[in-house]
């Protein structure tokens, strides 16, 4: 884990829920203090639910400032997947309680926001604190959601799979239909011709 550089306020930047097939993509925004580290704070998908519902307490508690956003299924639908996630990530930047002056992002593109400096790191979260961070508050945050909306439509199974394109989900799809927060932009045709390959 490292940092970019020593002088710069840097927020990590991180997204969940880009691959899924409802509910909203999320993202967080993160500033930590300078040499910040703890010995669990990695790749949120390396780690399981109970450590990463311990270290979001632990991020909240000693952020400098952190912000979660999200884009809804039909905005989604409307601009793409890709433009969400970015209007996502630019959403959480705005509304962090300090402007950061080096954003360190998730990833391999990004939309550049404002006049602010961005570098791009794939497998970010394995490689910045900050991006791990945020990682985590995304993922947290989306899984929380996710479980409550199963409760409205318990059919999928959202509360397990998080509404990624599980086999169950898929074969829910095809029994029960679209629900509202499903996005639309993914092809129901595309994917009865996948199930039939798995």
């Amino acid at each position: 884990m490292s940092s970019h550089t020593e002088h710069l306020i840097e927020a990590g930047v991180d997204e969940a829920g880009r691959g899924s097939l409802a509910g909203p993509v999320v993202a967080a925004a993160v500033i930590l203090p300078k040499g910040y580290t703890h010995p669990l704070l990695n790749d949120s998908k390396q780690l399981s639910a109970r450590q990463r519902e311990q270290l979001k307490h632990e991020i909240k508690k000693n952020a400098i400032a952190y912000s979660i956003a999200e884009v809804s299924n039909k905005i989604i639908d409307e601009i793409n997947i890709l433009n969400a996630t970015f209007m996502a990530m630019h959403i959480a930047i705005d509304t962090l309680n300090l402007t950061p002056e080096l954003l360190l992002i998730d990833g391999n593109r990004f939309k550049k926001y404002k006049n602010v400096s961005h570098i791009c790191v794939v497998n970010g979260d394995a490689t910045y604190m900050s991006i791990a961070a945020a990682s985590i508050l995304a993922k947290t945050y989306r899984d929380e959601l996710m479980i409550t909306l199963s409760e409205q439509y318990p059919q999928y199974g959202w509360e397990k799979n998080m509404a990624y394109a599980t086999k169950e989900h898929k074969q829910a799809i095809l029994k029960y239909g679209h629900s509202p927060l499903h996005r639309k932009s993914f092809q129901l045709k595309e994917m009865q011709l996948r199930l039939f390959e798995e």
